[in-house]
């Protein structure tokens, strides 16, 4: 008689999840290397921000600190890291804003942080942002290399540290986490990793609303792939079959995202309890009429509102010239259905106007078709240009956190 032997399905799940993982690690530290170039030119470019606030902030006897880790949204992530979820704050002219319009990740980081370390909350926020960034520098200078090769996957992590709105990046808010695990998704969807791609991505859901984007690149992607797939001739049970682990990652992927709003709903008691609650802080869905109106009476108001308002109209210029960049070239269908989902959510809401640029943030895509020509200058040119970008978004980040700020 033939003897078999016996086996653990969990255990043997188990041990091949730690090989997985074993080996995720080994290559991403044989890829350290690689990346350190893009990861010391963001972080020269964010320290130099981060000087030039101090010294805006020593000029002005304030705490830059406090700046990045102690106002706006960063308040309302610490209180539901400290207490749940169920503050609500009453405005005087008798509006609520409740707290369930905050995704969970960070305050969940924050409370984790502090409760394995000295931290409190708000320090901890600023450390989640902070190496964040980091993780978000490496994964898109990943990406870039990956479409372009190394050098455009340096500019590319270098100019996303330089952006007008980088000093969000080291803020205790949502962006750079949101980024990092966005890059990452991307990267494995590019590198035909999908599991981890939609692993990845349903963290991001539950980190900002923001995800949307990232799942509908995802599905645009996957979609894409099996319709030439099936236009090849290939039988509909073959091809579900040969690719189980891409329908994996697409299944995986919005679970996050689904989940919070499901959550919402229940503690709404409305399956639309989410859009709701958003409906509460003033941000609803408009098809950019808003947007419109703030343009027009920018451009229409007194002297200086017109220069302003063609301000306004050269950056949504510009934003709409790099996607058309990105489609003409080509770029792989994840990146540009990532890019124009996260400009058009940005776009399309009747949300406080100020805020919008900081919501391109993680839209990084859209400095392929700057980085990849960069690459080909002088190196010198190169650095002078990185630099010169690094202290005017530095100049503008401190005035504006030492003024009014991000909302």
């Amino acid at each position: 008689m033939t003897v078999f032997p016996r086996t653990d399905p969990a255990r043997s799940s188990t041990r091949s999840f730690t090989r997985r993982l074993r080996q995720a690690l080994r290559a991403a530290a044989s890829a350290a290397p690689a990346a350190a170039p893009a990861l010391a030119a963001y972080a020269a470019a964010r320290l130099t921000g981060l000087l030039l606030l101090c010294a805006g902030a020593a000029l002005t006897d304030e705490d830059p600190l406090h700046r990045l880790n102690g106002r706006w949204d960063s308040v309302w992530y610490q209180r539901i890291a400290q207490n749940g979820y169920g503050f609500e704050a009453r405005l005087p002219d008798g509006g609520v804003h409740p707290d369930l319009a905050f995704f969970p990740l960070l305050p969940a980081l924050e409370r984790l942080l502090a409760a394995a370390s000295p931290l409190g909350v708000a320090d901890a926020g600023l450390l989640a942002a902070w190496v964040s960034s980091l993780g978000a520098a490496w994964g898109i200078y990943a990406v870039g290399a990956h479409v372009a090769g190394h050098r455009t996957g340096v500019l590319l992590a270098a100019l996303w540290g330089t952006l007008p709105t980088g000093f969000v990046q080291w803020m205790a808010y949502t962006e750079s986490l949101f980024t990092a695990l966005t890059a990452w998704s991307l990267h494995a969807a590019l590198t035909g990793r999908w599991q981890a791609a939609g692993l990845l991505a349903a963290v991001a859901g539950l980190c900002r609303p923001t995800a949307a984007a990232l799942i509908a690149a995802l599905g645009a992607a996957g979609a894409a792939h099996l319709v030439a797939k099936a236009r090849g001739g290939t039988p509909v049970g073959t091809l579900l079959r040969q690719n189980r682990r891409l329908l994996t990652g697409m299944l995986l992927a919005p679970l996050g995202w689904l989940t919070y709003l499901a959550y919402v709903g229940v503690r709404e008691n409305s399956p639309f309890g989410y859009f709701h609650v958003q409906a509460a802080w003033g941000n609803h869905i408009d098809g950019g009429a808003a947007l419109a109106a703030f343009t027009r009476d920018l451009l229409t108001g007194p002297w200086p509102s017109p220069l302003a308002g063609a301000g306004v109209c050269a950056a949504l210029g510009l934003v709409g010239r790099l996607l058309w960049v990105c489609v003409r070239q080509r770029l792989p269908l994840a990146l540009i259905t990532y890019a124009c989902a996260v400009v058009i959510l940005s776009l399309v809401g009747a949300a406080y106007f100020g805020s919008r640029p900081r919501l391109m943030t993680p839209a990084f895509p859209l400095l392929l078709p700057l980085a990849a020509p960069m690459a080909r200058w002088p190196a010198r040119r190169r650095a002078a240009a990185v630099g010169a970008a690094a202290l005017v978004s530095g100049v503008y980040g401190a005035v504006a956190l030492l003024g009014n700020g991000p909302p």
